[in-house]
């Protein structure tokens, strides 16, 4: 086996190796792959002040795995295993993972970190289990051997979880008394896409200030929160971006968008199909995420996201079948107590891997 560096001339063959290892697969649907090119490109705005390697590991000049390397420069201490995929073959796994060790020495560093593709907007987590079900828009979705071999050779794994709920039960039954209370005092207004820099400021400032102490989160950049909106501007709509506010003031925020996997057929990524899809038939979607909520420090805990809620569960209406939340980490316990008392179960699983060096 060998290690091959992708360059400009072999992005294509990195891009049709990832796609190739769901062919059939009924599940996967292909919503990161114009991500992937465009950082191996360099292109992306999280390029910037970051180094990226992509390899692929080959054996009599067939691909059997690609990765690509990274370091962050505002997570410089981890070196970041991302846009993994693979055969089922464990020597191949392993050739990325002694050549991602041989890199981690060359740059003073101690832990790879594979289940992060680059930051958590892009998404964090492997998938742990459903895998007999569709992909939703933001997940992850891969082949279960991914986390049999990692967890063989992590140092650590980290949990997190996702929640599922119908419609019809979208409700926190939290009294009146309550809900008059919190309503009264906080607002909560759609985002305004004529004014997108300015809005993706706000949504970048509370992001820093709601994440600064999660484990996997580091400081977010104006730009880089504006080129994801930019990608999405055809599909979402104002009332997806929600802002919390208090006194006049943007506190938090909540992200939510329909499931527009629900669009695509297996293996298809989002394009103008997609978007002309939506607007013909909106009924062919029975799903809505809420991708991510996020509030101010000094705002948590007070019962304000509950206004944020309130606010999707009346624009959604009667919509959709079914609510899917974002992955929440295993260990942070007021999220999950909340999802359970929202949606009463767990949904989907997924796994972080740090491997030390």
């Amino acid at each position: 086996m060998e290690i091959i560096r992708v360059n400009d001339q072999n992005i294509g063959e990195f891009i049709k190796f990832s796609k190739s290892v769901y062919v059939g697969n009924p599940y996967f649907r292909d919503n990161m792959s114009k991500t992937a090119a465009e950082i191996l490109n360099n292109k992306a705005e999280i390029c910037k002040g970051s180094y990226v390697e992509g390899v692929m590991v080959k054996s009599n000049n067939t691909t059997l795995a690609v990765c690509f390397f990274c370091i962050v420069d505002r997570m410089s201490d981890i070196l970041q295993m991302c846009w993994f995929e693979s055969l089922d073959d464990n020597e191949a796994i392993g050739c990325l993972i002694e050549y991602g060790k041989k890199m981690a020495v060359r740059f003073h560093i101690k832990k790879i970190l594979v289940g992060l593709n680059m930051h958590v907007n892009y998404g964090l987590g492997i998938l742990d289990s459903h895998f007999d079900e569709p992909q939703s828009l933001g997940s992850a979705y891969n082949p279960p051997y991914y986390n049999a071999r990692l967890r063989q050779i992590a140092s650590e794994e980290i949990k997190l979880v996702s929640y599922l709920v119908s419609t019809d039960q979208f409700d926190f039954n939290v009294g009146e008394r309550f809900e008059s209370r919190v309503l009264s005092k906080y607002n909560v207004r759609r985002s305004n896409f004529k004014q997108l820099e300015k809005e993706a400021a706000i949504y970048t400032d509370i992001n820093n200030r709601a994440f600064a102490h999660h484990r996997f989160y580091y400081e977010r950049r104006i730009n880089e929160d504006l080129e994801l909106f930019q990608d999405f501007r055809f599909l979402l709509k104002e009332e997806n971006l929600l802002f919390l506010l208090h006194e006049g003031k943007e506190i938090g925020f909540m992200l939510w968008y329909p499931d527009f996997n629900q669009l695509l057929k297996p293996g298809e990524s989002i394009g103008i199909k997609t978007v002309i899809k939506s607007k013909l038939f909106p009924s062919k979607i029975n799903r809505f995420k809420i991708v991510e909520v996020g509030v101010v420090p000094e705002f948590q805990k007070t019962g304000a996201i509950f206004a944020l809620f309130h606010a999707c569960r009346r624009l959604t209406g009667n919509k959709y079948e079914w609510c899917e939340s974002g992955w929440i980490l295993d260990d942070n316990y007021p999220s999950k107590n909340f999802g359970i008392r929202w949606a009463d179960k767990e949904y989907k699983q997924y796994s972080v891997f740090l491997i030390d060096v």
